[in-house]
């Protein structure tokens, strides 16, 4: 009898080790859903509380929404998109597949957002609020709503400074000439007049165009992450 009851604990203790492999695609808890409408984790339906793991693929339909904390930054996944949320090196990151996300930080190593070959970070620990589309496989529109981002793809990086909106080719060769008025009377990433010409990166890996400057953002339910990056 007593050598049944040690077998019964035993497999009872494996049984609760196992279940946080089981309880999403990857073992890393990577954040959690703080508002959603029509949206999605996986194939189950997003709820204010639901718990995200590596590997967790977000997704709204048309007029839906989904907003995430994760670690010191938030994402907010706007309507018919979709982003898989994962682990980068211990960071928190995700990658936009379709549509949009805007991210928000106030740590510069607190999160990145990847949209095809490229990776968009705050450039500074200042609170940052930074915004993708995903246009296709070859073109972004990159905004900085607040705070200056960096773009970088293959090991080349670009500056898009605050209140900034930018048309980025991932392929040049495929893209060599701006689009009509694209450009005019914009600032550059570095601050200055545009002039309508593209700015390179390095040996042509990317191309930015600027297409306007937009209003800095002011609040974006981002206190949280703001403060959760100078906490103690």
């Amino acid at each position: 009898m007593q050598g049944l009851r040690s077998l019964f604990a035993a497999a009872l203790a494996v049984t609760l080790t196992a279940v946080p492999a089981l309880a999403g695609p990857g073992n890393t808890v990577l954040g959690t859903v703080t508002t959603a409408e029509k949206a999605h984790v996986g194939e189950g339906a997003a709820a204010t509380g639901t718990t995200l793991y590596a590997g967790d693929r977000l997704s709204t339909d048309m007029q839906g929404s989904v907003q995430v904390r994760a670690g010191a930054a938030r994402l907010l996944l706007q309507s018919a998109s979709i982003a898989d949320v994962n682990d980068t090196e211990g960071t928190p990151s995700a990658k936009l597949l379709r549509g949009t996300a805007t991210f928000s930080t106030g740590n510069a190593h607190a999160f990145t957002l990847y949209a095809s070959k490229a990776a968009i970070r705050a450039q500074s620990d200042a609170p940052t609020i930074g915004q993708v589309t995903y246009l296709n496989d070859k073109e972004l529109l990159v905004t900085s709503k607040r705070g200056p981002l960096t773009i970088s793809v293959e090991g080349e990086t670009q500056l898009i400074a605050e209140g900034t909106s930018y048309h980025v080719y991932l392929d040049p060769e495929a893209n060599p000439q701006e689009p009509q008025g694209a450009g005019s009377g914009s600032k550059g990433p570095g601050g200055g007049k545009g002039n309508g010409s593209p700015l390179k990166a390095g040996r042509s890996r990317f191309l930015i165009f600027a297409v306007g400057i937009t209003a800095v953002a002011t609040y974006f339910a981002v206190s949280e992450a703001f403060e959760s990056a100078h906490r103690p």
